[in-house]
């Protein structure tokens, strides 16, 4: 059946060009982390126009099946990331087990003020100086999580340039001689992305994100970092196990 005779059956073009794209994904002709082709042959390949291809991979997009990079093309998602929670949790470990690989991005390290809510989480008095460390995770090449980061500045001078060096928040812990570190207790809120977090995940704007808030310590149970982390609701799913 051609496009024309499908598109005279009441059916828009541009879901016909999804549901082939969506075929192509299920049959593995387009594998996880693959580039799509370009709008232009898609348009071809379909005999439709390019507005009509928009149209549909934005319909995809919507369903978390790709996802547009600005400047390089559209890309197809991975499934969802099992994400444990749990006492050691390790974004490098997660991913790693995965089978993808892990990546770190810092975006600004930046001096920072302890606020009561802070100064509580951290063991500090209000007002202490801390370092605060805005970075992305990703799995290979697609974004996880945006993660602020606090630490004292007194115990952690200097964290953001070993951290831009490490990309890594445990071997940032373990260059001050933190060789292990437990998480204390998680908060989960379910929110909207804004504008500024849609453009570092690569998320249309008003998609779903998964806020986590967790405070880990050493063995000892001091407070080292405390962590607020937004992740693309459509890339993970979080398990919460006990120990």
């Amino acid at each position: 059946m051609s496009m024309q005779d499908t598109a005279s059956s009441g059916v828009a073009l541009w879901r016909l060009v999804a549901d082939g794209i969506e075929r192509g994904i299920a049959d593995g002709r387009f594998a996880a982390g693959d580039k799509l082709p370009g709008e232009m042959e898609i348009a071809e390949t379909y005999r439709v126009n390019r507005h009509t291809v928009r149209r549909a991979l934005a319909a995809l997009a919507e369903r978390g099946l790709v996802r547009a990079e600005r400047g390089s093309g559209t890309y197809v998602e991975a499934q969802r990331l099992a994400y444990p929670l749990r006492s050691r949790t390790r974004f490098s470990e997660i991913v790693g087990a995965d089978g993808r690989e892990p990546h770190g991005r810092l975006i600004e390290a930046s001096d920072d003020v302890a606020t009561r809510e802070l100064a509580r989480e951290l063991g500090l008095k209000a007002g202490a100086p801390l370092v605060r460390i805005e970075a992305i995770r990703l799995a290979d090449r697609t974004p996880i999580c945006v993660s602020t980061t606090w630490l004292s500045a007194e115990l952690f001078p200097g964290a953001g340039n070993v951290f831009a060096a490490t990309r890594s928040m445990t071997k940032l812990l373990e260059h001050y001689g933190v060789r292990d570190y437990s998480r204390g207790a998680t908060r989960i809120t379910a929110g909207i992305v804004d504008a500024t977090d849609a453009a570092r995940l690569d998320l249309p704007l008003g998609r779903p994100i998964l806020v986590v808030d967790a405070t880990d310590h050493d063995l000892a149970g001091k407070p080292l970092v405390t962590k607020h982390s937004r992740f693309a609701a459509e890339r993970v799913e979080f398990l919460v196990e006990n120990g």
